[in-house]
């Protein structure tokens, strides 16, 4: 029998987003499967706010 099941990733590109990445996630706490971040250069406290979401999080610089 095949497993029909859907499995949904929300990956996202971020830099600077401080004031808004947690409001976002928290908009679609329990939909994705997985959260994926991508950090372009961040100065601020965005990675740190994002770990406490997901373990994936990626720099990309």
């Amino acid at each position: 029998m095949a497993d029909n099941s859907i499995t949904i990733s929300l990956c996202m590109i971020v830099r600077n987003e401080e004031n808004t990445i947690a409001r976002c996630l928290d908009s679609v706490k329990g939909i994705p499967d997985e959260i994926v971040i991508v950090d372009t250069g961040s100065s601020d406290r965005t990675k740190e706010i994002v770990k406490e979401y997901t373990d994936k999080i990626f720099d990309f610089t």
